[in-house]
């Protein structure tokens, strides 16, 4: 049996990844639809390796006959559009930071706490998490199962493809230009980022947060425990794919820098590469296009009592947003909660 699916925002960066991991992971689809505006209307983007579809209008589809939907469109499309998908009788599962702090609506990551799917029919809609959150929880989640974590200080390395393809363009363009004096100016970012880094990712908040510092915190408490304290600090980093992030995290009794490893290394969706030596680590470029979250230069924090310092890297476009996207419509067909229309 399959099911019927629609992409929303299809034409992205991150809808253009969903439709390849639909396909790659033989998600058993029926039908699969490719949405976005009506300025996309006709245009053509692959599913799968053989595959062609067609970009129909967002705002003329009727999503009554559709079971699943996957949503990464921008927040205000999603505000309009998702809840007429749930009220039709559509599962939604967005990519957007519409829902994600919606009481009504779980907050999941299929590794870390795929038992709030139970109780998605409150709205019919599930919120993907940020980027960042997503490779940091599925980290923290074995180490907080092994010593529960007190606080978590962290430092991002986000690449431009988590602003989208005319921020990677910008990146391009920006770095061509240098290199023969033809100056770009600055239209996705805020100051240079070739050749640079930015300490500011979405709009400042009153108490000088970033509202990416303040998802970071918020969503990590909702997701994995409302009692962790979580510090973060963003940074945009003249990266294509690949996130980063350096954690320093402080427990609440002793651990064991080796039971650390291996509780790391039995965890769903980790690998472990941490050798004390010249490439003994994961950096971005390894791990784009991979599926993986990458736990590298894990040691001890001797600044603070009980403290264990990790280097965290994923592909942003992957299990940052669309790979997670459809492991937990993957998770929904595994524990019986999507009929087919």
């Amino acid at each position: 049996m399959g099911y019927k699916v629609a992409v929303v925002g299809a034409t992205g960066n991150v809808g253009r990844e969903m439709l390849q991991i639909l396909a790659e992971r033989d998600f058993p689809t029926d039908d699969v639809v490719a949405l976005a505006s009506s300025r996309s209307i006709g245009r053509e983007v692959s599913y799968g390796e053989d595959d062609i579809l067609q970009v129909q209008d967002l705002a003329e589809y009727d999503f009554s006959n559709t079971d699943i939907a996957l949503f990464s469109p921008g927040s205000k499309v999603s505000a309009e559009h998702a809840p007429r998908a749930a009220k039709a009788g559509c599962i939604v599962i967005d990519n957007t930071s519409q829902f994600r702090m919606d009481p009504d609506v779980p907050l999941v990551v299929p590794e870390v706490n795929p038992e709030d799917l139970d109780w998605h029919t409150k709205r019919n809609i599930i919120a993907n998490p940020n980027c960042s959150t997503i490779q940091m929880v599925v980290a923290l989640k074995p180490l907080h199962d092994l010593a529960k974590i007190k606080r978590v200080v962290v430092s991002t390395y986000q690449s431009t493809s988590g602003a989208g393809k005319a921020a990677m363009d910008e990146l391009f363009n920006q770095t061509r230009g240098i290199f023969v004096n033809d100056t770009k100016q600055n239209e996705e970012f805020t100051k240079q980022i070739a050749f640079n880094v930015i300490p500011h990712i979405d709009v400042f908040m009153d108490d000088g947060t970033t509202k990416e510092e303040w998802k970071m915190s918020v969503e990590t408490r909702k997701i994995l425990d409302k009692d962790i304290a979580v510090h973060a600090t963003c940074v945009r980093v003249p990266v294509f794919v690949g996130h980063g992030e350096a954690l320093n995290i402080e427990f609440l009794k002793p651990v064991d820098e080796n039971d650390v490893r291996e509780a790391l290394r039995d965890a769903p969706g980790v690998v472990v590469v941490d050798h004390r030596a010249n490439e003994g680590y994961v950096t971005p470029v390894e791990c784009a296009g991979e599926d993986a979250v990458y736990v590298s230069r894990i040691r001890r924090d001797t600044t603070v009592k009980n403290g264990i310092s990790l280097w965290v890297v994923s592909d942003n476009l992957r299990k940052g947003a669309a790979l997670n996207t459809v492991q937990i419509a993957e998770m929904l067909v595994r524990k019986k909660l999507v009929n087919a229309a």
